[in-house]
């Protein structure tokens, strides 16, 4: 579903058109493409999945969320939701960071969604 006129489907960026307060959502399907390799320490089992405002995802215009991969499953779901401020023309996309020591694929059927709450 595509509404409005603020996603690019080429950069996966929205724009906001106007200034105001957006709720974001976004769940991603990813597969692991391979097993974790065995020995391999729990630490670097985590998966992070991140909306940021003009790419900037150390500055505190963000939306996180951090989830352990099970180590018997190759399909993961991760969700994060919340709401940013952005000006006319700011943009914001998603990012994954992958600590998990496999390759991973984002699935078909995953979701983006930006909604104006208000100004």
């Amino acid at each position: 579903f595509y509404r409005g006129s603020g996603l690019n489907l080429t950069s996966g960026q929205y724009t906001a058109p106007v200034a105001g307060f957006y709720t974001f959502t976004t769940t991603l399907h990813i597969v692991r493409r391979e097993q974790q390799r065995k020995g391999q320490p729990c630490r670097w089992n985590r998966l992070r999945v991140l909306i940021c405002v003009q790419s900037h995802c150390q500055h505190s215009s963000k939306l996180e969320t951090t989830s352990w991969l099970e180590s018997g499953g190759d399909l993961f779901t991760i969700s994060v939701t919340g709401v940013l401020y952005l000006q006319a023309g700011q943009y914001a996309s998603v990012f994954v960071d992958n600590a998990a020591g496999s390759p991973l694929t984002v699935q078909r059927g995953s979701d983006f969604s930006a909604v104006l709450l208000g100004v």
